[in-house]
């Protein structure tokens, strides 16, 4: 396979938030793990990828590389021959403000065809401004765009718990779809669907799924992604 490494949910999410909000701020600005040697490989063979840029929930925490909803994408697009590579670029604990700072390096290592987006939820746990969430989203937006113009952009929408009021929870939950019709972006309207809030689908922290949940979140990211895959 060719991959390469790199309604709410439960109340418990806010409390515990990603389990690597104890991530440094270095740590947060470096390069995935793996994510060097996907450059390599890619640059050697020239495929472009379909790009996973997330947080923990794309870097699969908890989980074996193989196991995270990027490399079960990979194995699809392996099974259908087509011609890409799945890399996954999600790093832990990273907000809307990490991945604006780490794009361009990123986008510099292979040319990308899609670019799957999901960031934003570490904001909303921690009740980052949502000004200040849409700005940095649009920034990675615009910045593709820029040095990836060919790319189709995925957007993946993601939900958060009440407990920071009903108004926050509502306008996090519609900032997704309302970036993607003034960008005209392909969404995902929520990456957990059939996985948040559902015990036996994620860790025992609440937030991050089970291989079995990857499964699922693949199985949701796929039925959008397919389409965008086959019409590049």
């Amino acid at each position: 396979m060719r991959f390469l490494p790199g309604s709410a949910l439960l109340l418990t999410l806010l409390a515990v938030g990603c389990r690597s909000d104890t991530t440094t701020a270095a740590a947060t600005t470096a390069a995935p793990a793996g994510l060097e040697a996907a450059a390599a490989t890619a640059t050697a063979k020239s495929p472009e990828a379909v790009l996973f840029f997330g947080d923990s929930i794309t870097a699969g925490l908890g989980v074996e590389p193989e196991e995270a909803y990027p490399a079960l994408i990979g194995g699809k697009i392996d099974s259908l021959k087509l011609p890409y590579v799945a890399v996954n670029a999600g790093l832990s604990g990273e907000t809307s403000a990490g991945g604006r700072a780490r794009l361009r390096w990123v986008l510099s290592r292979q040319p990308v065809a899609v670019f799957v987006l999901e960031l934003g939820g570490n904001d909303g746990l921690r009740g980052l401004p949502l000004a200040d969430t849409r700005a940095n989203l649009q920034a990675i937006i615009d910045t593709v765009r820029q040095q990836a113009p060919r790319a189709k952009i995925v957007l993946a929408g993601m939900q958060i718990p009440p407990n920071m009021g009903q108004a926050y929870t509502a306008e996090f939950k519609n900032l997704y779809p309302e970036l993607a019709a003034r960008n005209r972006l392909t969404l995902i309207p929520f990456l957990l669907e059939n996985v948040g809030g559902i015990a036996r689908l994620n860790q025992p922290d609440g937030i991050h799924p089970t291989p079995e949940g990857h499964r699922l979140v693949a199985r949701t990211v796929w039925r959008t992604l397919k389409p965008v895959i086959n019409h590049q």
